[in-house]
C-alpha cells in the first residue's frame, strides 16, 4: 500500500523525524479555477502519510558509579517515542520539512516539532 518494490522498508530514519508521502494537492479551487503547480507547493502548510518513524528524542543514560566488570559497559541509547505512527495522516508546516527526491518519488522528511495534527484511523493501527 505505501512502498514501492519494498524500497522504504531499506530507509532508516533518525532521531525525532518522520517520512511522510505528500497528499496530491488539489488542482482546482472551489471555485473551478485551476492552479499552477508553483502556488500549491508553496503552501505553507502540508499534508501526507508517514510511511516511516524515527525511534525517537534520544536520552542519556544515568552514568552508573559502580563499576562492575561481567556487566556490558558499552553506552547503551534510550529514546523517549514519538507520538507519530505509521499510517498516520500528519499535517505538517513546510518550512519544517525537507523535501527528499528517493527513487523518482517525492517524499518530506518531518522533524515532529514541525508537525501540526495527525489523523489516525484506529482501526488500521491497532
Amino acid at each position: 500500500m505505501f512502498e514501492k518494490n519494498g524500497a522504504i522498508s531499506r530507509l532508516i530514519i533518525i532521531g525525532d523525524r518522520v517520512l511522510v508521502r505528500p497528499l496530491s494537492a488539489q488542482e482546482k479551487t472551489a471555485g473551478g479555477l485551476f492552479l499552477p503547480p508553483g502556488v500549491l507547493e508553496k503552501e505553507k502548510v502540508q499534508s501526507g502519510y508517514i510511511l516511516k518513524v524515527g525511534p525517537g528524542y534520544p536520552i542519556p543514560m544515568p552514568a552508573d558509579s559502580s563499576y562492575e566488570p561481567w556487566k556490558d559497559q558499552s553506552e547503551q541509547i534510550k529514546y523517549v517515542p514519538l507520538q507519530a505512527r505509521v499510517g498516520d495522516l500528519a499535517i505538517f508546516l513546510q518550512k519544517g520539512a525537507t523535501e527528499v527526491i528517493y527513487q523518482e518519488e517525492r517524499y518530506f522528511i518531518v522533524s515532529q516539532d514541525a508537525i501540526l495534527m495527525l489523523e489516525r484511523d484506529e482501526e488500521i493501527s491497532e
